[in-house]
């Protein structure tokens, strides 16, 4: 036990990173009982026993327009958070993505000379590459979720260890299954389709009207295709069809589906562990569109394209992601004896064995805690 430990600070600013944060916590709790934890996060870190200086509610902003539309409250709590660092005056703190926020966080507190962990690191692999001399100079260590990003920084002289990803704790048992298609008067024999518009009302905006004319579309050339949608209690989705069932559990809706339409984010990474075959989706504003046009540096946006390192599901991008387009890549998902489907299910084998064994939050507290070398 490390007993030199007696407060970190952690900082977390969207519900992803509040999820990870808290089950990080509980292991650095399993670990050493008696730290006390504070910092910026959401409900799950402080049922994890977190003392929440700032809530995510007010910090979970996304794209270029949205940031600056909401510099003045950003502003305030990164101030509210400096304040509480020097009040508090943490043994360790611990940043969890959020790279915007952390990151001029780091800038602002690099003088207390607090050693700093960065656990799912910013993407600068994809843009941004030039904050990579900065956070090394900054922080005293690195934690990766993503096999391809733990090589990458390391290429780069960050020394980054990857304990695997956090998905791969996630179960897809599919033992309730009639409970699940009963609940929602759904028939167990006929294709199930799942869609996955965003977890934020900016992407809902943006995705769910061209997801209702693709779900159009789909009835005239398949017409015994069921369709639910998961959709989340911070987001709003208007005009519903009553035949698209709504379910507010992610894991449950990809243990039971067919198939998926899905924007890009982690999720499509919970798909593929779920072993359903998913079209990739985004849409975003001309500006955003534009920003990362001129900044982003990967061939694929999908999580699981870039762990596989390969193209295993189609990406639909801005001007792609039309409904014609969705219809013509999903059809295939729908019927069971496609090859296609096949041979995406097939893909999915090699990606799981990339994430790694169970225990990552309790290896990643391992290194917290007692420093590299000690994992294990």
């Amino acid at each position: 036990m490390n007993d030199d430990i007696s407060t970190i600070f952690i900082s977390a600013g969207e519900p992803s990173g509040d999820i990870h944060a808290a089950e990080l916590v509980l292991s650095l709790k399993n670990l050493s009982p008696k730290i006390n934890f504070i910092g910026n996060g959401g409900d799950k870190m402080i049922e994890a026993g977190v003392n929440v200086n700032n809530h995510i509610s007010s910090m979970s902003v996304m794209g270029f327009i949205d940031v600056v539309k909401h510099l003045p409250k950003l502003q305030n709590i990164l101030n509210n958070t400096i304040s509480a660092i020097k009040l508090s005056k943490p043994d360790k703190i611990i940043l969890i993505d959020y790279p915007g926020f952390n990151l001029r966080l780091v800038k602002k507190i690099k003088n207390l000379n607090i050693p700093i962990t960065y656990f799912i690191l910013p993407q600068t692999w994809a843009w941004k590459e030039n904050r990579n001399k900065f956070m090394k100079d900054t922080i005293s260590d690195f934690i990766s979720i993503f096999p391809f990003e733990a090589s990458w920084y390391n290429s780069k002289g960050l020394t980054t260890y990857y304990p695997g990803h956090p998905f791969i704790e996630k179960s897809y048992d599919s033992k309730n299954r009639k409970e699940f298609f009963k609940k929602h008067s759904l028939n167990e024999n006929e294709p199930l389709l799942i869609l996955l518009p965003g977890s934020r009302q900016q992407e809902i905006e943006n995705h769910w009207p061209i997801f209702l004319k693709t779900v159009f579309l789909i009835i005239k050339k398949n017409p015994s295709t069921q369709f639910l949608v998961v959709k989340s209690s911070n987001i709003n989705l208007r005009e519903i069809p009553d035949f698209i069932k709504v379910e507010k559990s992610t894991t449950s809706a990809l243990t039971y589906g067919t198939a998926a339409i899905s924007s890009s984010g982690t999720v499509t990474l919970e798909c593929a562990l779920a072993k359903l075959p998913t079209v990739v989706c985004y849409k975003t504003s001309y500006i955003n569109w534009i920003i990362f046009k001129f900044l982003g540096k990967t061939d694929f946006i999908s999580i699981v394209n870039l762990i596989a390192e390969k193209k295993i599901l189609p990406e639909l991008i801005q001007g792609e992601m039309t409904p014609i387009n969705l219809l013509n890549n999903i059809i295939p998902y729908l019927n069971a004896s496609s090859q296609k489907r096949k041979n995406t299910i097939e893909s999915y084998k090699e990606l799981k064995l990339k994430l790694g064994p169970a225990g990552i939050f309790e290896r990643a507290a391992k290194r917290i805690l007692f420093g590299p070398g000690n994992e294990k």
